[in-house]
């Protein structure tokens, strides 16, 4: 019989409390970074190493505190984080300032109001408040890339050009991605490659622990349009990879066990393989397949039309210079364009030209831009391990706000937008209030990292209610946000605030907590 983990109960008040504390450790920790003026952090790793970073998400995932019910809360922030960094890139501390925010307004009406006309007022008030965020949002054009980038990389202005310049060297068609380089300078390399939109199958194909991606170098590419239901229909490719020394990347549908197999002869070393899902079904399929074969010069298998998987030879297999898969992304380097490749993009053009309908247009379009595609990669180097940690992360972030800015527009930054929405929406009831009031946070939070104090509602009152004015902390003055290049994407910042009231709302309906019981090993002989 094994020992049953001893738990502990807490109710009502006295759980709420515990997890607003936990709550209140993790925000003071990670709202110190934001804005501007926002301060770095000094956490130790497991090995006892130094990280300096300004990194929201780093500096949360860096806590774990000893109390097991304060853990609770401080882990249901983290996950509001998580979740806006993986929808839009960034906006991890601006979510974790507005839930805790929010659980404090709300906390003051729980009394009057209950937890479920809290929650229904707050759930109109986020609708109000995105419709006005919508509406007030710009479309990222030209420097404005660079002013993006360079806020998210905490005002390097040096590295918001060069995303910049990366982001306007893909056009609309491409992606852009992070590398670390050993050299002390960052640049950028522009190369021939596609993003396609399947993620990882099996996490132990993952070759980066510290960025969770499988990556490949010079890998042969299979691509199979009929599912494998066995590993011995490709066991002929699987001894010339092995035989060769060589990578494998494998497109197509595979049955679960058959990924199982594979990525444990990949934890063992017998292999050096990754394994993507094939696109969906109906045309798009068939031209998604197409498209990377053409591209990786591969040649697509299929038995239902007469291939025989024990006959493949190698020359059926193509190749690409780099894959590097993430959870949701496949991005695949490929060498310069063949003539074939180059046929099909004149042939796209010369149908789109011909002004298709709408559902052909958009399938030439897809095709187009897959088949035309660059990828810029920032080459991140610094002087020191530490420095080349601290700025990944800042280029990581921006990289992503970038993208996310260039997708929905941007809005005024300093967490004016927030402000303005906050000041401008007219409430129905007491629950919208409780939210209205909560998003002056970020704003607020950010004057505090700056120093300035408001003890009086003189400034957000006056701020709130001009459009766009907003003060510059660096300088002192109010100004125009996104003329002055303050600014922040409507993706991010809609993401942090739907994320926050999410786990906020969640967390007042609770009224127990079960933990597990912790051992004081301080006490033990």
């Amino acid at each position: 019989m094994t020992d049953a983990i001893v738990k502990n109960l807490s109710f009502g008040d006295e759980a709420k409390k515990k997890i607003f504390e936990g709550i209140d450790k993790l925000t003071k920790a990670v709202s110190s970074t934001l804005g501007a003026s926002g301060k770095r952090v000094i956490l130790e790793d497991e090995q006892g190493n130094p990280i300096i970073t300004k990194d929201g998400v780093t500096v949360a995932e860096a806590i774990i505190l000893l109390d097991s019910v304060e853990n609770i809360g401080a882990k249901l922030i983290k996950e509001a984080a998580k979740k806006t960094v993986k929808e839009a890139g960034d906006g991890t501390t601006t979510a974790t300032v507005l839930a805790y925010s929010i659980l404090q307004n709300a906390g003051n009406e729980l009394s009057n109001l209950g937890p479920r006309k809290i929650k229904e007022g707050i759930d109109s008030a986020v609708e109000k408040v995105i419709y006005y965020l919508e509406q007030n949002s710009v479309k990222v054009t030209g420097e404005m890339i660079d002013q993006v980038a360079s806020i998210s990389t905490n005002n390097d202005i040096k590295l918001g050009k060069i995303i910049g310049d990366a982001y306007r060297s893909v056009d609309e068609t491409g992606v852009v991605i992070m590398e670390t380089t050993e050299n002390s300078e960052t640049t950028c390399e522009l190369i021939d490659g596609i993003q396609y939109n399947k993620g990882l199958t099996n996490s132990n194909f993952i070759t980066r622990k510290d960025t969770r991606v499988a990556e490949l170098d010079n890998a042969l590419v299979l691509i199979v349009e009929s599912p494998i239901e066995n590993i011995r229909k490709i066991q002929p490719v699987l001894e010339f990879v092995i035989k060769n020394n060589k990578s494998l990347l494998i497109i197509a549908d595979i049955e679960p066990k058959v990924i199982s197999t594979l990525a444990m002869n990949k934890m063992k070393g017998n292999i050096k393989i990754n394994i993507i899902n094939a696109p969906t079904y109906g045309v798009s399929k068939k031209d998604t397949l197409t498209d990377l074969a053409l591209l990786t010069k591969a040649k697509i298998i299929n038995e239902d039309l007469g291939d025989d998987m024990d006959l493949i030879q190698p020359e059926f297999l193509g190749s690409c210079l780099k894959s590097i898969t993430d959870e949701k992304d496949t991005i695949l380097q490929v060498g310069e364009p063949n003539q074939a490749v180059l046929d099909v993009i004149k042939t796209v053009k010369e149908e789109l030209a011909n002004k298709p309908n709408p559902a052909h247009l958009i399938r030439l379009e897809k095709r187009l831009a897959r088949l035309s595609a660059k990828i810029a990669i920032v080459k991140v180097g610094a002087n020191s391990d530490i420095e080349l940690k601290e700025k990944s992360d800042r280029i990581e972030d921006a990289i992503c706000a970038t993208k996310a800015a260039i997708k929905e527009g941007i809005v005024p930054g300093g967490g004016i937008a927030l402000l303005n929405a906050g000041q401008n929406i007219k409430t129905d009831n007491d629950g919208e209030k409780v939210l209205l009031k909560a998003i002056e946070s970020p704003f607020r939070a950010i004057l505090d990292n700056a120093g300035i104090l408001c003890p009086q509602d003189s400034l957000p009152e006056l701020l709130g209610k001009v459009k766009g004015k907003g003060l510059n902390v660096i300088t002192g003055e109010v100004v125009d946000m996104i003329k002055e290049g303050i600014i922040d994407p409507l993706l991010v910042t809609k993401s942090a605030l739907i994320n926050a009231v999410s786990v906020a709302t969640t967390i007042l309906s609770t009224d127990c907590v079960i933990n597990n019981l912790r051992i004081d090993e301080s006490n033990r002989k």
